[in-house]
Formats: structure tokens, sequence, C-alpha cells
């Protein structure tokens, strides 16, 4: 199996064959993490076993401060209040106590019927990407025991999801962006959808649109202001392999694949532009932006933190490397957390970003792919 991990990045300028304008700070190496997401001081890191929580008080110095072992391990997180939601592959949904960043445990967790593998909690409930099973919707109003409301299946695989209104937003592989109408929980329909080209894998929306990592096919930029006629509006074909995005400002912070971060300014939907990127030692999957640093999780490179106070002179802040794959990240206070597949849910302390330290973690019984 190849080896997943989580970074910590804050980039803007390069990529191998492009010029480059980035310091180097430091770096964490845990091998296996899919994703991460930071809370305050702390990183929690969906790795291939499961969860590791490291302390990013320092960026320059991350350290471990938990793990929390998972059969299978962490495909994707997302943090709410004190629980981490994982996507854990063959084991769905599983829900994570993290109030003590330093003895993360299990709390509650929900068989789906596919295989998780990204999540979103919006409100009361949790909104998993569940592959060939489409989107499964979790009442999870008590964590310790979420129960299944609804779901919808889509033609394709679905991977990623993102809530936004009464409408959640899936990429769904071969079959583009799905858009599913959720207002009514137990009985989500599926209202429109885009072809993008190749293979859609993550999504992430903002005001009227909805952009798509898309494989081999850059960054797809799609107009949902009417979520039953979705148009296309332009794209950015990055260097790499699109695997994921996130978006801050006028910025999308792209996951690459081998050629690492990539950031485009999307000011002007209809006309994209590269400002900078940062070729990562591993393999790009999934990227978070907290602040003043992006989070990235790298396959083979661990736990990467680049500042990027100054887009133009990103400077590398820390790292810490997780023991699984990392695919995900979530950031939320001094905290982030990382879905890392084999290996959980993982906790990392990055309120010293130069120092991110390991805080807890928790393996869950599948793949952790997603988290949020």
């Amino acid at each position: 199996m190849l080896a997943l991990v989580l970074c910590f990045i804050l980039i803007i300028n390069a990529g191998s064959a492009i010029a480059q304008n980035v310091e180097y700070v430091s770096s964490t190496l845990w091998t296996g993490v899919n994703d991460v997401e930071v809370v305050g001081d702390y990183a929690y890191c969906a790795f291939v076993n499961g969860l590791v929580v490291l302390d990013v008080s320092d960026s320059a110095s991350p350290t471990f401060v938990s793990r929390l072992y998972l059969q299978g391990g962490g495909n994707g997180i997302d943090i709410d209040s004190n629980y981490a939601y994982l996507a854990d592959g063959s084991s769905g949904l599983q829900i994570i106590d993290i109030s003590d960043p330093a003895e993360p445990t299990r709390f509650g967790g929900y068989d789906t019927p596919g295989d998780a593998w990204g999540i979103l909690v919006s409100g009361d409930y949790a909104y998993v990407a569940d592959g060939y099973s489409g989107l499964q919707i979790i009442d999870i109003n008590n964590p310790a025991e979420p129960m299944w409301v609804g779901g919808c299946d889509t033609p394709g695989h679905a991977l990623d999801v993102f809530v936004s209104g009464d409408y959640a937003f899936l990429a769904d592989w071969d079959s583009g962006l799905q858009i599913i109408d959720i207002s009514d929980p137990a009985d989500p329909t599926r209202v429109g959808d885009y072809d993008t080209p190749n293979w859609a894998e993550g999504v992430f929306v903002s005001a009227d649109y909805a952009f798509v990592a898309n494989y081999r096919s850059g960054l797809q930029i799609i107009d949902i202001s009417d979520p039953a006629q979705p148009n296309w509006v332009g794209y950015y074909d990055t260097p790499g392999q699109t695997r994921g995005v996130f978006i801050s400002g006028d910025y999308a912070y792209v996951a690459d694949g081998s050629w690492g971060l990539q950031i485009i300014d999307i000011s002007d939907p209809a006309q994209p532009g590269w400002v900078g990127g940062y070729d990562t030692p591993g393999y790009a999957w999934g990227a978070f932006v907290s602040s003043h640093y992006a989070y990235v999780a790298d396959r083979y490179s661990g736990l990467q933190i680049i500042d990027i106070s100054d887009p133009a002179q990103p400077n590398w802040a820390g790292d810490y490397d997780t023991p699984g794959w990392p695919r995900g990240v979530f950031v939320s206070g001094n905290y982030a957390y990382v879905a890392d597949v084999l290996s959980g849910l993982q906790v990392i302390d990055i309120s010293y970003p130069g120092e991110p330290t390991w805080v807890g973690g928790y393996d869950t019984p599948g793949d952790a792919w997603g988290i949020f």
C-alpha cells in the first residue's frame, strides 16, 4: 500500500518546474495522513490507522500529543464542538470525543452501506460521501447514538461532499458534480449535475460557485446560482493530479498530487490565474487554510505548515509526520485534526506552528478517508 502523509503547508509560489519564492521552515514526517483539521493549537490528523493529535502552537516544531487507533483508518475529518467526525471507509461514520485532545475516545458511530470517503457536518446532521452508495445523511443530535435519516444514490462514486443552504454538492468521480436537495433530510433528491471532464475528487462551494478538484483536468469552476441548471464558468489546468481544494478569500488552494500545493486566483471565476505553488515532498491529497497557514495532507511527508501571511513570500513554518496515510485535515482553534488512513483520527497541537506536537489519536475500525 502506498503511504499517505499529512502536510501542513503555507504556500504560494512554485511547483517543480515553476519558479519558486519559498523559504522552508520545518517539517514533521508521519506517513499515511489523509486529512487534517486545525483547531486552536492542535492539528487533528486522519491517517491510515486512526487519529493523531499534534501540538502545532510552534509551527516550526510540531509535537506528538496523542493517538487513537481505529481498525481501518481515517479518510476524512470534520470537527464540530468537542467531537471529531471521521469518514472511516468500510466502517462508515466514526464519532470521536476530543474534549481532551490527549485522550481522544470513540463516542459513537454508524456503519454506512458503502465506503465513507468524505464528510461534512452541518447542524444536527453529518453528510457522508459514501462511495457507490452516494450521499448518506446521519442524525448526530445525540453523538452517542447517531441514526440514519436518508440517502440518495448517485450515478458515480461519491468521494467528497460540501453543504451550502438546502443543497449538498458531491464530487462523484466519473459522474462529475452532483447536486442534491437536502431541505428534507429524510428524502434527499438529486436536482442537478454537471459532468466535468475526467474524475471529480473534491468540491468546495463559495457564493454561487462550486470549485471542483478534477484529477487530471485541474480546477473546474461551475456556476450553481440555479442548482437545477449548473453551468461551467472557467477552469485552471494545474500541472499535477488535482485531488482536493479549499477556498479562502480570492484564492483556491489546490492539493495537486505530485505537484504539491497550487494557489489559484479566483477573483474572476471566468479567468482563474496561477499565483504560486509549493512542490511538497510527498503527494498532496487534501488542504485546509486557517488564518495565515495552509495545512496539507501530503502522502509520504506528514504534516507541513507554511506561513502564507504574505502570499508573495510564503515561508515554511513547520511539520509533523503522522503514522499512517494522511488524506484529510480540519483546523479548529489550536488543533489540527487529521484523517489518517489505517490510523484513524490524529490530533496535533498547532498553538506554536513552529513546533507542532502530537496530542492524541484514535484508531477507528475502518479506513478514515475524510473529516470535517
